[in-house]
């Protein structure tokens, strides 16, 4: 739409020149040269129109995905207390344990989103492996602890999937803007880069409920 406007406003003004040529013999010269840098000028501010729209799309992925780091973290903050808690009515689960820790640890340890996607589904699925045995522990699953725990990382899942939805779109909206023309002109000469998507792995579309 920005673009159309912008051709009509030059088709107008070489109009208008074409009149003043027509009534003001001599002065073409003058009258193009003026053209010529009001079309440069228009160019400029378009290029820098998308520019900011791209950056302005950038830093909304950007913070998105803050969010998510956010929720990523509290949750691995939350897993040490988790486990110490189960520890004290099931000491002789050592594999889920070993399990989580390696998982969390792994998160910990990941610097790119796909590293953090596959980290934090083997995490998942060793929380699913870790809640599960409370279901051997009646005491366990009344433990005020373990269930102010349990509702802290639950509350935490929950955010990152609405989190991730929303990283998703902002994605889906800057991707579009560095490949679609002309808007993918400016994004690879200022060298913007499309961004990856959060997606979910297969073998976590179906996620085994567990009930308490």
């Amino acid at each position: 739409m920005r673009t159309l406007y912008k051709i009509i406003i030059v088709l107008a003004i070489l109009f208008v020149s074409f009149e003043i040529e027509i009534a003001i013999p001599g002065r073409g010269s003058f009258i193009y040269a003026l053209i010529t840098l009001i079309i440069i000028a228009g160019i400029i501010n378009y290029i820098i129109s998308i520019y900011n729209d791209l950056v302005t799309e950038r830093n909304r992925v950007k913070n998105s995905w803050s969010k998510i780091d956010v929720q990523l973290k509290r949750r691995t903050d939350l897993i040490p207390n988790l486990v110490e808690v189960v520890k004290g009515y099931a000491k002789h689960e050592h594999n889920t344990f070993t399990q989580v820790s390696q998982a969390r640890a792994s998160l910990m340890n990941a610097r790119n989103i796909e590293d953090i996607q596959k980290s934090n589904s083997q995490l998942s699925r060793s929380l699913v492996n870790l809640f599960a045995i409370a279901e051997k522990y009646p005491e366990l699953k009344a433990n005020s602890n373990f269930l102010d725990l349990q509702r802290q990382i639950s509350d935490s899942e929950d955010k990152i999937a609405i989190y991730r939805e929303s990283f998703n779109n902002y994605v889906l909206v800057y991707n579009n803007s560095c490949e679609q023309f002309p808007s993918n002109l400016v994004a690879q000469l200022f060298g913007f880069k499309t961004a990856n998507f959060i997606e979910i792995p297969e073998d976590e579309k179906t996620v085994p409920n567990v009930e308490f």
